[in-house]
């Protein structure tokens, strides 16, 4: 029988379509055949075509902007917003706006251009995080951005223009809705029961461990009890923290560790789906927070959104979470 799921933080129904019930090959046939190879603007030998580097992990004897690098930073060469504009507001009738002020930076993950996060070393994406950490950091000290997304679009149907792996940053102005909705949803719940609604969670899926994808001593994945999409996954640490720019040196290997850990079974279990993933962190001015806590957002694109999910604000998701824990645990399906 069909489920309707709430979940915890933002208070979002989910429908989960138990009668249209998918398994991992259902999603594997509608994936397309693997992109051919051409010309990368992210390849050795192609730094001049990007715009100059903010940062990069490189052997001491090589040169900013040229090969050698095993991660670099660059500003988008297209930003979503500009880091030259004044911040400005200003009305138009009843309307509010804003000038286009931002940050929007790209994450170039390894100079290899095949590789996805069943195949990286774990020690490559450590240095990736480690980018991730050292860019939050910095951009964190412009009193003028309140909120700084880390994200990666993975294939061209999940929005990524090219192949060659990559993730982004964007840095805004203002807190984003759902972010606002999520501190908005754990503050009710903290004043509630006096206690982290994520905390909980952890908790919760610790005692039930049906859900449960990895687990270290610092981090937790599993697949969230109302998910909004089939195989939809969580990563959260276990020390309450609500700022992921406070992660720690031991954190950051355990977090290397999980999402790696994690991706790859995703990826092996559903034939190397397009996914987005998402860190979700405190705003830049309220970094400790004790009703929140960072995480990150795994979303595979297996499903389109479709009316119903646009006019309701409802998902539905064929795959319920327990089973797709299961699937990705190499655990038997069930009949």
């Amino acid at each position: 029988m069909p489920e309707l799921r709430k979940d915890p933080v933002v208070k979002r129904w989910v429908i989960i379509a138990t009668e249209r019930a998918k398994r991992p090959n259902d999603f594997k046939s509608a994936q397309k055949k693997k992109e051919e190879n051409k010309f990368c603007v992210f390849c050795y030998g192609n730094e001049h075509l990007t715009p100059p580097e903010i940062l990069a992990f490189r052997p001491e004897d090589t040169k900013p902007n040229e090969s050698g690098w095993w991660v670099r930073v660059v500003d988008n060469k297209f930003p979503a917003l500009n880091y030259k504009e004044d911040v400005k507001r200003a009305g138009h009738g009843m309307y509010d706006m804003m000038s286009g002020f931002g940050k929007h930076e790209v994450i170039i993950e390894t100079p290899n251009h095949d590789e996805n996060l069943a195949t990286i070393p774990y020690k490559q994406i450590k240095e990736v995080v480690w980018a991730y950490v050292m860019r939050y950091r910095e951009l964190s000290k412009d009193p003028n951005l309140k909120y700084i997304l880390i994200f990666k679009n993975y294939k061209r149907e999940a929005g990524a223009s090219l192949s060659h792996p990559h993730s982004q940053i964007i840095a805004t102005p203002i807190v984003p809705k759902r972010v606002e909705e999520e501190l908005h949803g754990s503050k009710q719940y903290y004043d509630y029961k006096e206690r982290c609604v994520f905390c909980d969670i952890i908790q919760q899926e610790k005692m039930e461990k049906t859900r449960i994808v990895e687990e270290n001593d610092d981090f937790i994945s599993f697949v969230p009890y109302a998910a909004r999409f089939p195989y939809e996954i969580w990563i959260l640490p276990k020390r309450h923290t609500s700022n992921f720019g406070e992660i720690t040196d031991e954190e950051v290997d355990s977090f290397s560790k999980i999402l790696k850990d994690t991706g790859a079974k995703l990826i092996n279990v559903l034939g190397d789906p397009p996914f987005n993933y998402v860190i979700h962190s405190s705003p830049v001015g309220n970094p400790n927070l004790p009703h929140y806590h960072w995480h990150l957002e795994i979303m595979p694109r297996l499903t389109k959104t479709a009316g119903f999910e646009w006019g309701s604000g409802f998902y539905i998701n064929p795959v319920p979470p327990e089973a797709a824990a299961a699937s990705l645990n190499g655990e038997p399906e069930s009949k």
